[in-house]
């Protein structure tokens, strides 16, 4: 199954989740797309419920169908818990951590910057946007790349790093310093229904 790349505002109200980060989509009509307004919600199975957790999720970080169930079964085979676990594998891609950088305004804008060659990390040039991080891994910016208007721009708008992440605002790098706890990861996710809906 290939990735979404269609309009993310009907998926952010169909999911009731800000896909953009903004908000944005759910300030003017906080409910699902359709004819019949906010008056249509159905009220969802066991397995709709999951299944609506796991492409909030999905979308969330822009992931298509195959790489989502590999990290999902990458996660089941180590130690803690599965969803939590598959919640920072996920966040360790390096097109999410441009993103938590502040390189990038969205995760769509992050995964492009790495596919066309724009960032480092320890400064090799790594245009895979599912690479995984580890910590202790600097990501920095190809000299070309530092004055780009999309990057500039992106830097000036953010105010908010995570604490697992350290930037250096002057330099344009940032080091991935540890794995983030789950109390630092999207709150409005329940993974337990990401799990049970794999577990079926």
């Amino acid at each position: 199954m290939s990735r979404y790349t269609g309009p993310s505002w009907k998926i952010s109200r169909r999911l009731g989740i800000s896909l953009s980060g903004t908000g944005k989509e759910l300030e003017k009509r906080p409910y699902a797309p359709g004819q019949h307004g906010p008056n249509q919600r159905k009220k969802l199975s066991e397995y709709g419920l999951q299944l609506q957790e796991k492409q909030k999720l999905r979308h969330m970080y822009g992931v298509n169908e195959r790489q989502f169930h590999n990290a999902f079964i990458k996660a089941g085979k180590m130690k803690g818990k599965h969803g939590e676990n598959f919640m920072i594998l996920l966040e360790q891609r390096l097109d999410n951590l441009v993103y938590r950088l502040g390189l990038a305004r969205t995760r769509r804008q992050a995964r492009q910057l790495v596919n066309h060659g724009h960032i480092l990390v320890d400064g090799r040039r790594v245009d895979i946007p599912s690479y995984k991080v580890t910590p202790g891994q600097t990501i920095s910016l190809r000299e070309k790349s530092r004055n780009l208007t999309v990057i500039k721009e992106s830097v000036e708008a953010t105010n908010f790093v995570p604490e697992y992440i350290s930037f250096d605002a002057d330099k344009l790098e940032g080091t991935f310093t540890r794995l983030p706890e789950r109390s630092e990861l999207p709150a409005e996710i329940n993974e337990a229904f990401i799990v049970e809906f794999y577990s079926r």
